[in-house]
């Protein structure tokens, strides 16, 4: 059974949730993050931490061997879709080069299982609900990286005989329940944004555009909470590692909600004065995607914990309080 296992990014916001059920579940955790965007503070006290950056192939090799890791699960990238649009040669470097150097890594090593975090982003627009076999064709730059990344990260596995599970994220929001983890960074995220705005004195929600075709004019994203991802990775680690099968997995609620549906919630647990401000669109993002998610629950046979729109949010502000 999987013991030892390596998490790229894992001072992050998803990597420290998802060590932090692995802990739970007496697995040895060795991280490594260049803390570009990760954080100290999120660094769980009973991980091995590395301070090393995914392009040092002779170094992570290195950790590799000497703590005879048997997994690896991939997160460090950039992950900003508009950024992507103005620093394209930043986004190649560090999730397409990133992705083959740690790879390059893992060779003649003890990996048998890779894990990778991909994303929603390289399906094609309009298709609405996708399942694994819908049409690929990312808008941002951000999407095609990720993309490439699952190519290199299949052929590879392949030729090494390495199980992978590539995990596309849908939209990704919440905090852990244990108030010790959540998002930091201000980067453009729907919740965070809310939840910031909320702790002012006179808080106002923009929503950017409602004449789109949906059922209240805004846009419809399928957000899952990021206790329910983390569940996720050490599932499908599990189950890649015992039966020794590769898959491809889309991660989301298989349901759809409304981008002024969060605000309401927002604005209905904020207790104050809330104000819902509608401004013009924003380009490149998308009507509506929603994951179908069959094909994910019936391999680990998972059901989630923190499906709920009011759980989402009580646990985004309640990490914004602590702040």
């Amino acid at each position: 059974m999987t013991k030892k296992i390596l998490i790229t990014g894992g001072a992050g916001y998803i990597g420290s949730h998802i060590v932090e059920i692995l802990v739970k579940n007496k697995k040895k955790i060795f991280i490594i993050d260049n803390l570009s965007t990760g954080h100290r503070r999120l660094i769980n006290k009973k991980a091995t931490f590395y301070k090393a950056d995914i392009n040092n192939a002779t170094l992570i090799n290195k950790i590799i061997i000497k703590n005879k890791i048997d997994s690896v699960i991939h997160l460090a990238a950039n992950l900003i879709i508009a950024e992507s649009e103005k620093y394209p040669k930043k986004y190649y470097k560090n999730n397409v080069i990133g992705t083959q150097k740690l790879l390059k890594a893992c060779k003649n090593s003890s990996i048998k299982n890779f894990i990778f975090s991909s994303t929603a982003a390289i399906y094609k627009d309009g298709q609405y609900k996708v399942n694994e076999n819908s049409k690929i064709k990312p808008k941002s730059v951000y999407g095609k990286t990720k993309i490439k990344c699952e190519k290199y990260i299949q052929n590879f596995c392949k030729k090494n005989k390495i199980n992978y599970g590539i995990l596309r994220y849908f939209n990704i929001a919440g905090s852990s329940p244990s108030g010790k983890i959540g998002l930091i960074n201000k980067s453009d995220h729907l919740f965070k944004n809310f939840s910031r705005e909320i702790m002012k004195k006179k808080p106002i929600l923009k929503i950017y555009g409602n004449d789109y075709k949906t059922k209240d004019g805004t846009c419809i994203r399928d957000f899952i909470h990021v206790m329910d991802i983390a569940d996720i990775h050490f599932k499908v680690l599990q189950k890649i590692d015992k039966i020794k099968i590769s898959k491809i997995l889309n991660c989301g609620y298989n349901r759809g909600t409304s981008v002024l549906e969060v605000a309401k919630e927002f604005k209905k647990l904020a207790k104050k004065k809330v104000k819902i401000l509608v401004t013009n669109r924003r380009k490149d993002d998308l009507v509506k995607i929603i994951a179908s998610n069959k094909k994910l629950t019936r391999f680990i046979k998972w059901k989630p914990k923190y499906n709920s729109l009011n759980k989402m949010v009580k646990s985004c502000l309640n990490w914004e309080k602590r702040q």
